[in-house]
């Protein structure tokens, strides 16, 4: 059982945390230009408040006074980013806190039997539906996309391709370079650039596999999670569905109908919220694992095959001379392409991606000469 002066210890930390909470999020209230979402952030503060003011009374039974504490210095500089950068400057910070603390009541035995459990995860799904909704909305980017002034709609593959063989390109030429400046025989350099083209793919694909199967998994879990506290908690999730619309710009009188509609179906429910409040495509789950590991072998392979193929036709100094030409035009190539995503001039961008490559080639034909001189 613990002490009088530990419970008033943690009973003032939770308080101060309330306290910055609510003065956070008038400050997020203030700042917010749709008065929807303004008003979201206003109702999050008077929790917070009541939550404050719980604190405080059981403060104010063992000390006999109710303290009222300050805003800390953390939340003053997190409320002077929120004045000078915006709401969306500091909402994945404030997401992430909440997230953080959404059980921080579960065992505390004072908050049993209270709402502050249950207050404290709606917090956090809600911070996460606006993070969401902040990252993904309709705004000034996503116009420009549709409207097609700055070229960057629907680029994401293009340009995970052009990087890849960029990245194929460039190392298998750098090793290249490195075995040539040791001096060693054609063949030699061949083998070379064959083995690290495969080492090279080999490992893009098993990093692209890992990256991609982790992402499903870790969504598999947030869906199980969420059907989970639909299962146990399905008030909880209706008062979420009830927030996800107003958010949405619906009055609340209508957002608590269609919440009502919808959450008497678990499977809508289920999507809804996985989509609106986790920002996940169920149908989707960032694709296939197999496929991306399958296509960042190809594309790192095409990239390996430019420095690589004159190795195969050539032999000796012309060989090596070939391969750096042939690798210099891909390079410009790889950056002139990459303005197509970026919108800049084609021609400044090959030179510049032409000087990288040849750097690095550089860099690796020297440490290949250094190290020919060591062993011979």
């Amino acid at each position: 059982m613990t002490q009088p002066h530990e419970d008033v210890a943690r009973y003032r930390a939770n308080l101060q945390d309330e306290i910055d909470s609510a003065a956070l999020y008038r400050a997020m209230a203030e700042e917010e230009r749709s008065p929807e979402i303004a008003e979201l952030y206003l109702r999050l503060a008077q929790v917070e408040e009541s939550h404050a003011a719980f604190w405080r009374r059981r403060i104010g039974k063992l000390v006999g006074v109710e303290p009222a504490p300050r805003p800390s210095w953390r939340a003053r500089v997190m409320i002077w980013a929120t004045q000078r950068l915006g709401v969306n400057a500091v909402l994945p910070t404030v997401m992430n806190q909440e997230a953080t603390n959404r059980t921080m009541y579960d065992s505390q035995r004072e908050a049993q039997g209270t709402a502050l459990p249950a207050q404290e995860r709606s917090h956090a799904r809600l911070l996460a539906h606006l993070a969401s909704r902040s990252r993904h909305g309709w705004n000034g980017a996503r116009y420009a996309q549709l409207e097609g002034r700055h070229g960057a709609g629907g680029g994401n593959t293009l340009r995970a391709v052009v990087l890849g063989v960029n990245d194929g390109l460039v190392s298998t030429l750098s090793l290249v370079m490195g075995v040539a400046g040791a001096a060693f025989s054609s063949s030699t350099v061949l083998m070379t650039a064959a083995a690290g083209a495969l080492a090279g793919a080999c490992s893009m694909a098993m990093g692209e596999w890992i990256s991609v199967q982790s992402s499903r998994e870790l969504y598999q879990r947030q869906i199980e999670a969420e059907r989970d506290e639909l299962e146990h908690v399905p008030a909880e999730e209706k008062e979420e569905l009830v927030l996800i619309y107003q958010a949405k710009g619906f009055s609340p009188e209508e957002a608590r109908t269609i919440a009502s509609r919808v959450i008497s179906d678990k499977d809508s429910a289920l999507d809804t919220l996985v989509r609106e409040e986790l920002g996940i495509n169920p149908d989707d789950l960032g694709g296939s694992a197999w496929a991306a590991a399958g296509s960042s072998f190809l594309v790192f392979l095409l990239g390996a095959l430019v420095p690589a193929a004159p190795l195969l036709l050539l032999e000796g100094e012309q060989a090596i001379v070939a391969s750096a030409a042939a690798s210099g035009v891909g390079l410009f190539a790889i950056g002139a392409a990459i303005t197509v995503f970026t919108g800049g001039g084609a021609f400044r961008s090959g030179l510049r991606q032409l000087a990288i490559g040849a750097a690095a080639a550089a860099v690796t034909y020297g440490a290949g000469m250094l190290f020919g001189v060591a062993i011979h």
